[in-house]
């Protein structure tokens, strides 16, 4: 335990926050009401990002397009979230918390309802790009405004339960979306993701307060300052590695596990759930254990366990038997290094919390990006089967860059 002091066992005393000139301090009652509305509502957000994975082969054949075609929806999506959110929040960043965050669902929303409109596949993506410049803005700004509704102390778990909302979406949102996609078309499946958007809206309209104490506006330049810190370079690339690895399979889940399902709709849908609980549960888990025993020790067992669960993936999909418990295995590594590569970026540097976490969001998209190219070049390459395969070998690549980032932080390099 001693060996991680430096880097992510001892918990951060997160700076105080500096007033902005447009926000006023929050009411102090009503703030754990206002940031599970903020949770629900990136739930509703990273739906639209996960659900497109369980309908690719309805989409593709709707549109007359490949399954690997179809799959860069997923990468165009991520791609413009990671280059227009840090862009988005400094442009916005002298606007009141609460209309940035109406005005982001506004746009998804819209987004989404040319997506379930449109006739062409490249409509489809112009549709996701507007959707994702919604998404992009919407995240990080959330985070931000549910640390600054709650007491210093809590700003942590604050944002953890703001971005918690983007595994819960693989565990309800992603399958009920699958299911609907295999019942009625890909577009009801848009429709879905809409109106869970427009709940999103009357939630953060009735419960965010109008005016929120919020740190004072940041240009591009200072928000970007932390990527001169070696450390944080190493927590997030260990972020890009890994996630391109969990998301590899699962933006491909239709295909890689279709011998298992049979196409069926309804059984991709199952392992859709199962995945999304089982992560969820192994993410609050994983980040129960980060306060006891440190991020980095977390994340490499999750990464260790994943690694050997990919390599097994290959062998369990065959049939639907011996899928669901594969799932289940998978899931556990899959998504537990979620809140504590967080608990690590916000113990480097506490009073920078909110830069480092909209960073780190951006690095997510960034990474989910990749997996719809990678993957489709590996099926290119080398087929279906060694889509796990290649995200394995990116696992072990996000282990080596957890434990730079480890030996960096030990050793109290400056920035």
């Amino acid at each position: 335990m001693d060996s991680d002091l430096h880097d992510d066992a001892r918990p951060p005393t997160p700076a105080p926050v500096k007033p902005s000139a447009v926000d006023a301090p929050p009411p102090p009652h009503g703030a754990r009401g206002s940031v599970a509305v903020l949770g629900f509502a990136t739930f509703a957000i990273g739906t639209d990002e996960f659900v497109l994975a369980g309908v690719l082969p309805e989409l593709g054949r709707d549109l007359d397009v490949s399954v690997t075609t179809a799959g860069q929806v997923v990468t165009v999506f991520a791609l413009t979230c990671a280059v227009l959110a840090p862009v988005l929040a400094t442009l916005t960043a002298r606007r009141a918390r609460r209309a940035i965050l109406l005005a982001a669902i506004a746009v998804y929303l819209v987004g989404n309802v040319a997506t379930a409109l449109a006739p062409t596949f490249a409509t489809v993506l112009a549709a996701q790009m507007v959707a994702a410049a919604g998404a992009g803005l919407f995240v990080p700004t959330a985070a931000v405004t549910a640390a600054s509704l709650v007491a210093p102390e809590r700003r942590g778990r604050a944002i953890a339960a703001v971005t918690t909302g983007f595994t819960a979406a693989t565990a309800l949102g992603a399958p009920i979306g699958t299911a609907l996609g295999g019942w009625l078309g890909w577009r009801s499946t848009m429709w879905f993701v809409a109106a869970l958007a427009v709940l999103g809206l009357l939630g953060v309209r009735l419960w965010v307060p109008a005016r929120v104490a919020a740190p004072a506006p940041e240009g591009l330049r200072e928000r970007l300052a932390p990527l001169r810190d070696r450390r944080v370079l190493a927590i997030l690339a260990t972020t890009l590695a890994g996630f391109t690895a969990v998301y590899l399979p699962y933006t491909y889940i239709a295909v890689v596990f279709e011998p298992a399902t049979g196409g069926s709709g309804d059984r991709l849908a199952v392992l859709m759930f199962t995945l999304g609980v089982i992560g969820t549960l192994g993410n609050l888990a994983a980040g129960a254990l980060a306060d006891r025993i440190g991020g980095r020790a977390v994340v490499a067992l999750a990464l260790l366990w994943m690694t050997g669960s990919l390599l097994l993936i290959p062998l369990a999909t065959g049939t639907f038997t011996a899928a669901l418990p594969m799932i289940v295995v998978y899931g556990i590594g899959a998504f537990a290094i979620t809140s504590p590569q967080q608990h690590r970026l916000i113990t480097l540097d506490p009073g920078a919390a909110s830069v480092l976490v909209s960073l780190n969001a951006a690095v997510l998209y960034l990474a989910i990006s990749l997996s719809g190219a990678v993957g489709a070049v590996g099926i290119g390459w080398a087929g279906v089967h060694a889509v796990p395969l290649i995200a394995a070998g990116l696992a072990v690549v996000a282990l080596l860059f957890s434990e730079w980032g480890h030996r960096l932080s030990r050793t109290a390099l400056p920035r």
